[in-house]
């Protein structure tokens, strides 16, 4: 009698359920067709598109007097026309320290919780919105207390899904429209970070004198022409390498020939920060964590209205700018769903919420989801551990400030031209033969770079396509919350007027 074997136990495949680690399966690495160091390689690309906000946040809100005439950390401003320099430096250099600390520890949680390849800091235009309306009107304590509310009434929202529902109930058009428009917007950014677009007798224009004449100019034409010979023959790492190539160059150049920073008197300088060596450790100063008067804003019964009013403000530009960029990422790394729809939507808009919040708590404004992380999905870039990356550069940041300074906004700029290029493809899925579908997207695409606001293009575009739906007499088709969205942004547009109002 032959015995018969013990049955055979049947091994599972070496797929997706067995062969990858803990971290591959975590970020879905495999499954979204990317590699552990082509996460890597994106994370820094996109930390070096961003690494302008250490630098420009405290530009912004750092050398900003608030309604006393103080600087942030309650340092006075000195006499009008008379600035206090010492406390104004002080001042730069705590908004420096926490705009990457909250940078960092956000986009960490962005790609742990909400695990896809968008990272967070300080938001532009919202930090100036926050320097020169809110603190104009408030203490920097108040006004900083106002963005943490904006990001609790924003999670709010998400809690209670209606901010998920409402990312949902946006039509295709506008969705590939915000994309595109969000495109020519970040190539603006590009341009304008290195100087080739600038402002004269009112309106933009090429260079300092209608023409390209200056070496960081030269040095931003070099990353780009590396970038495309490097995109053309496929070499991986292409915009990295690009950055790293534009700023050795950008380097040589300020250590031979003096540069110098751009001003009224240096118009062809470097237009943020110069290529050169300052040292290496600069241990950070945090005495700005935690600066927040939850609720002296409300205290003077003439002024509950005005904080309202800018709270709302603040809410609607930041929860539209976060839903563009998390479609212009997505459909740049083709991780959206039929319906157009990210991964882990929920997470992912609850950490950008909570982030808005932190950047309250760590007096330099909203936190937001960046739209410069497409440059790293445009290097590889496909999951969460990306801005793992990214947020662990901007924390190393905070201690190696001189060297990453080194890096000028000319050698990182080619970057987010070549995004704006790619992000362009979107354009195809708009149907312009349809006036309904097409002049809302037409809309939205001019309105985010001409005026430079991602909120202003889809606001517009918005209204204007439940106008041509009412118009075309589909207005049963309009979904509910668009009717309540355009209606907020009629009120967004017309905030002006209302805060007045309230002032009379």
């Amino acid at each position: 009698m032959v015995s018969k074997s013990p049955k055979a136990v049947r091994r599972a495949p070496a797929d997706e359920t067995t062969a990858r680690g803990p971290l591959d399966k975590w970020f879905e690495i495999s499954k979204r067709g990317s590699t552990i160091p082509t996460e890597v390689i994106g994370g820094l690309v996109t930390f070096f598109a961003m690494a302008y906000i250490l630098a420009l946040n405290p530009l912004i809100i750092g050398t900003v007097t608030d309604v006393a005439g103080n600087f942030l950390g309650g340092l006075p401003g000195g006499e009008p026309g008379n600035p206090n320099l010492d406390n104004m430096g002080q001042s730069m250099s705590m908004v420096a320290a926490a705009t990457a600390l909250v940078a960092g520890v956000m986009s960490i949680l962005m790609g742990v919780i909400g695990r896809f390849p968008i990272s967070l800091a300080a938001g532009l235009g919202l930090n100036a919105v926050v320097a020169f309306t809110v603190a104009s009107q408030f203490p920097w304590e108040q006004a900083m207390a106002l963005v943490v509310w904006e990001g609790i009434f924003i999670a709010i929202l998400v809690f209670t899904g209606f901010r998920t529902a409402v990312f949902r109930a946006v039509p295709p058009s506008l969705r590939s429209a915000i994309s595109v428009g969000i495109g020519l917007f970040v190539a603006l950014v590009g341009l304008a970070n290195a100087g080739i677009v600038r402002t004269g007798g009112g309106l933009i224009q090429l260079g300092p004198d209608g023409s390209l004449v200056g070496w960081p100019m030269a040095i931003f034409v070099f990353g780009l022409v590396v970038l495309i010979v490097l995109h053309v023959l496929k070499i991986r790492g292409a915009l990295l390498i690009s950055i790293l190539a534009a700023t050795v160059a950008a380097v040589i150049v300020e250590a031979v020939a003096k540069v110098g920073v751009s001003g009224e008197e240096n118009p062809t300088g470097w237009m943020l920060n110069v290529p050169k060596f300052d040292g290496v450790v600069d241990l950070p100063d945090l005495g700005l964590i935690g600066r927040v008067d939850m609720f002296g804003a409300f205290t003077d019964p003439k002024l509950i209205i005005t904080a309202l009013l800018l709270v709302f403000a603040l809410m609607l530009a930041d929860f539209f700018d976060t839903m563009g960029t998390v479609v212009a990422v997505g459909a740049e790394g083709k991780l959206l769903d039929d319906k157009g729809n990210p991964p882990h939507l929920s997470a992912v808009l609850t950490v950008d919420s909570l982030a808005a919040a932190a950047g309250g708590l760590g007096s330099v404004s909203s936190n937001t989801a960046f739209v410069e992380s497409t440059s790293g999905v445009a290097a590889g870039a496909r999951t969460g551990l990306a801005s793992v990356v990214t947020g662990v550069a901007f924390l190393i940041a905070m201690f190696f400030a001189p060297i990453i300074n080194v890096v000028p906004s000319e050698a990182a700029s080619p970057v987010l031209l070549f995004v704006g290029f790619l992000m362009m493809s979107q354009i195809t899925k708009i149907n312009w033969d349809e006036v309904e579908d097409a002049l809302p997207a037409f809309l939205t695409i001019a309105l985010m770079p001409f005026t430079y606001s991602i909120t202003a293009g889809m606001g517009a575009g918005f209204i204007v396509w439940v106008l041509m739906k009412v118009l075309r007499g589909k207005a049963r088709s309009v979904h509910p919350l668009l009717w309540v969205i355009s209606a907020a942004f009629i009120i967004y547009f017309g905030q002006g007027i209302l805060l007045d109002l309230a002032a009379g």
